[in-house]
């Protein structure tokens, strides 16, 4: 990855250069452009987000490229006409790929610090009332979104009345300060429902990715966990719950704990099969076995959409399920874009959002 980085970066400046009649075959320009390739790297390693600039220039210059060839060749005729000519000297400035990074970035920036609600309806014979659940994933609390965006949503989220809250995981990570990890916790207490709020780890929450050798864990997991409990957050680690007389909620340890997780066959066990069997779990695996085991919805996030335009479409065609409502045998698997993104301070790829699941009676 960083060898094509490189690349890119080189073939950029001299592409950049060469609108401008430099001949970047000179010695000297060839170590200009190198030169530019290390500032870059640099930077690439002071502020994240440059990496994201670099590729979205490279693509987009590739682009611009490939259209002005396109326009060559269809607009012989038209060389000497008007439009042709402000066309070319637009091509030539090297600002329309700076324009539309520019253009694209800001709008993952500004869709970033906007949170929404996505609704969904499930219908099922297994109970005799309705039942409204909202799920709240990926949040990575006070590291690429500002944390009075989620604050703001609570009493919004209250407005809906639900019955129950799962909290789905990724709710703190790696950059989030033991400070911020109780804040959000106690921001997420404040949440108002029938049967109340549960909680399922994610990969980040417990900072898996830190070094706790180095003192870069911000807090341990009995801090965690204590966070979580004392605002009233019931934590379900490779266990379950009855939910009222007519709903199980089972939550799974995340399939990236070193301690592993219990089967979903022995989670289930014990469990009532004429209740409306719901299992969160943080990332969107094992739909097919919890079908089979009776359960009639699966919660799920970690995906982000994909985040960052085009990277959602590759998940979803080559690795795992995305983002939206799927049916895997019967059971109805809902996979969240998440309150925020991860890594970066930008969406340019779906929204940030919590989850509003009506589950209709059709009886």
């Amino acid at each position: 990855m960083l060898l094509v980085l490189a690349s890119g970066l080189y073939w950029l400046a001299g592409r950049w250069l060469s609108l401008f009649g430099v001949c970047v075959k000179n010695r000297n320009i060839r170590l200009l452009r190198a030169g530019v390739v290390l500032v870059v790297a640099l930077l690439c390693l002071l502020w994240r987000m440059t990496i994201l600039i670099a590729l979205h220039l490279m693509v987009l210059f590739f682009l611009m490229d490939v259209g002005a060839f396109v326009l060559r060749r269809a607009g012989r005729k038209h060389r000497e006409e008007r439009w042709f000519r402000i066309a070319r000297r637009i091509y030539r400035s090297g600002l329309v790929p700076v324009f539309l990074t520019c253009l694209i970035l800001g709008y993952g920036a500004y869709n970033m610090g906007q949170i929404v609600p996505t609704e969904y309806t499930i219908s099922t014979d297994k109970i005799q009332s309705d039942y409204r659940v909202i799920l709240i994933t990926d949040t990575h609390y006070d590291t690429v979104q500002n944390p009075d965006v989620l604050k703001s949503k609570i009493e919004e989220m209250n407005a809906w009345e639900p019955d129950l809250i799962v909290l789905g995981g990724d709710i703190v990570e790696e950059g989030t300060s033991k400070k911020s990890m109780e804040e959000v916790f106690h921001v997420l207490g404040g949440l108002k429902s029938t049967f109340g709020t549960y909680y399922v780890y994610g990969n980040h929450d417990r900072q898996y990715y830190a070094d706790a050798a180095l003192g870069t864990r911000t807090y341990t997991v009995q801090e965690l966990q204590k966070a979580i409990e004392s605002n009233g957050i019931t934590i379900l680690c490779d266990s379950w719950v009855p939910v009222g007389e007519e709903i199980v909620l089972a939550g799974r340890n995340d399939v990236s704990a070193m301690s592993g997780r219990a089967a979903a066959k022995d989670l289930l066990k014990g469990t009532d099969r004429d209740r409306f069997i719901i299992t969160a779990d943080h990332q969107p695996v094992e739909t097919k076995e919890n079908a089979k085991l009776g359960v009639d919805l699966q919660l799920s996030g970690h995906t982000h959409a994909g985040q960052i335009f085009p990277a959602g479409y590759f998940t979803d065609w080559f690795l795992e399920p995305n983002y939206g409502k799927y049916e895997k045998e019967g059971c109805t698997l809902i996979v969240s874009s998440g309150a925020t993104g991860w890594g970066f301070p930008v969406r340019t790829q779906e929204k940030c959002e919590y989850v509003v699941i009506d589950i209709k009676s059709e009886k």
